[in-house]
């Protein structure tokens, strides 16, 4: 990706952390991190078989009592019940072939962030931020990205101390959270008064026996963060640094979003629907967007222009979306229309608001790229409007003094340059010399 015009280009490290790890301590931190791994790794692998063991018991409990994990109380342990049995029976599959499969997936998604906690490692470990993030995605992918696997080895009633290890290694999953979102890219907390906010999440837990207080204090610490992220993004970062953090944005939203949706047709789904035996697959899978988005941050964030897709996202996501809309909606009216006109009412609706989505759908993406551009990308926009209307012009100018000036204007309108200048070439016929065309640049313009 081309850095603007008087940007210099500098390397990914001075953009993620201002501090590298002293060669005093560097073997000290990578040492520390490598056994911090090995014991996470060992909860990752006893974790397998013994989820696999829960997964093949069916949840007896009311519908309203979520079953919970062995050595982990508070995570849903993603039990079938007897009405997802009888779903499974209908698709003519077993529990045991369900099991393994959500097993399997499970371990895939926790290999990503494994994969990308060593990727990130191997080439950032001198730094602290590269430590501090790939260590937060090993320990994440230790516990099944989100606690699946945490103590599910656990017996019951689990020993106290291993209840303390399991409720430190949750703690420390948010504590990392928090940190990670105040401190990404720079290492630094920007404003310094920032990391008061881990102190509101160590006291979360504190304030469970008043839940309407913990819910507030979330709420504020959850907002508090929103607003320096968005605070840090427009006054602090850089060009660089605002590329990266779109890129972590962009992905983690899309994983977020893809969990809530999922998990709002889970809550009004029948208890009995094929889709129930999906949730927790696709929950899972929601979360493999986040390591992607952490490594492309870090690691290759330059390897594509992130603005151009979240441009094509927002414009084919309104699209779809509105499509949809009109499409069931064209279906339902057109169904009370034609009751009693026609003997299979479905099947002609259906005809009828397929052809009319067909001839919608040009239309609409361009009103939908046209509305985007001119909200979200209003620069770019003005400045391609401006090169039409020149190219009108010069299909059409034949003076070479009033071509001069519009080439001119327009250079200045959608580059913004400290000054500009125009040489044209003496003709063979006249080799006098001319001086340049200047154009003075408008009073507000910064150095291009």
């Amino acid at each position: 990706m081309l850095a603007p015009p008087g940007t210099q280009s500098q390397p990914l490290s001075s953009h993620m952390s201002n501090a590298r790890v002293s060669t005093r301590w560097l073997a000290l931190a990578r040492g520390t991190w490598v056994v911090c791994a090995l014991l996470l790794l060992a909860n990752f692998v006893a974790s397998i078989p013994a989820y696999y063991r829960i997964m093949l018991t069916v949840c007896t409990l009311p519908n309203h009592v979520p079953c919970t994990m062995p050595g982990n109380p508070g995570q849903s342990s993603g039990q079938l019940t007897p009405d997802n049995v009888a779903a499974l029976a209908h698709l003519h599959l077993s529990l045991a072939t369900y099991a393994a499969f959500v097993v399997t997936v499970t371990v895939v998604v926790s290999l990503l962030y494994w994969g990308f906690g060593l990727l990130i490692f191997w080439r950032k470990s001198d730094e602290w931020m590269g430590l501090f993030v790939s260590l937060l995605l090993v320990l994440f992918g230790a516990t099944g990205v989100n606690d699946y696997l945490l103590g599910a080895y656990a017996p019951t009633p689990s020993p106290l101390f291993l209840q303390i290890l399991l409720n430190l290694i949750g703690a420390a999953q948010w504590l990392g959270i928090c940190a990670f979102l105040l401190t990404f890219p720079t290492g630094r907390f920007v404003p310094h008064w920032s990391w008061l906010l881990i102190l509101g999440v160590i006291s979360y837990p504190l304030l469970q026996v008043y839940p309407l207080l913990q819910a507030a204090a979330m709420l504020v610490v959850i907002g508090s963060i929103l607003f320096i992220m968005a605070y840090r993004y427009v006054r602090v970062f850089d060009v660089v640094q605002r590329q990266q953090t779109k890129w972590l944005v962009y992905l983690g939203a899309v994983g977020i979003s893809l969990y809530v949706i999922c998990s709002a047709f889970s809550a009004v789904m029948p208890a009995d629907s094929p889709y129930q035996l999906l949730s927790t697959i696709i929950n899972v899978l929601s979360l493999a967007f986040i390591p992607f988005g952490v490594g492309i941050a870090i690691l290759r964030y330059r390897l594509w222009d992130i603005d151009v897709i979240i441009n094509r996202t927002l414009v084919y996501g309104s699209l779809t979306a509105l499509l949809a809309l009109l499409y069931f909606g064209l279906i339902f009216v057109l169904q009370t229309l034609f009751q009693g006109l026609f003997h299979q009412n479905n099947a002609v609706a259906i005809v009828v608001s397929t052809l009319a989505i067909a001839a919608l759908f040009q239309p609409l993406r361009h009103r939908i790229q046209r509305f985007i551009d001119r909200r979200f990308y209003r620069s770019k926009y003005d400045a391609a409007k401006t090169l039409e209307a020149f190219s009108a012009t010069l299909r059409n100018e034949v003076d070479l003094s009033q071509l001069r000036e519009h080439l001119l204007t327009v250079v200045q309108e959608t580059m913004q340059p400290a000054h500009v200048s125009l040489w044209l070439r003496p003709s063979e016929h006249d080799r006098t010399h001319q001086a340049p065309w200047r154009a003075n640049p408008p009073v507000d313009s910064k150095e291009a």
